[in-house]
């Protein structure tokens, strides 16, 4: 069974409305990288048992992204506040070269803390 590395991250967003076992089973095959063979052995299920609840798991992830659309909401904001630092860095060379203003280089300045400060949240 090929690894989707999409499912960590919507694991994120959408792990706690998962059954608790489905939850674990992917929180073993996917962050602590152990086999099929070895969570059945953990968990007293066989390996058979394990990877369908995986795959009805991952399932529902895909599922809950495509009706909601948390994670890509999330990749276009963190794209969307790159983008508003690189235009800050734009406007602050500018600013250096060109007018040197207080106000402006202040400003920037709050620009990049706050996109900092988003992009961590």
């Amino acid at each position: 069974m090929a690894k989707n590395l999409e499912i960590p991250f919507l694991l994120d967003f959408y792990g706690e409305m998962l059954t608790q076992k489905q939850h674990d089973f992917l929180i073993y095959y996917y962050e602590e990288d152990l086999s099929l063979s070895e969570i059945a052995e953990n968990e007293g299920i066989t390996r058979q048992g394990v990877r369908d609840s995986i795959k009805r798991a991952e399932a529902q992830l895909f599922d809950m992204e495509e009706r909601l659309g948390l994670a890509k909401r999330f990749n276009e904001m963190k794209e969307g506040i790159d983008e508003i630092v690189k235009c800050a860095e734009i406007i602050n060379e500018y600013n250096l070269n060109h007018t040197l203003s207080m106000e402006v280089n202040d400003c920037v300045a709050r620009i990049k803390t706050l996109a900092s400060f988003l992009k961590e949240g």
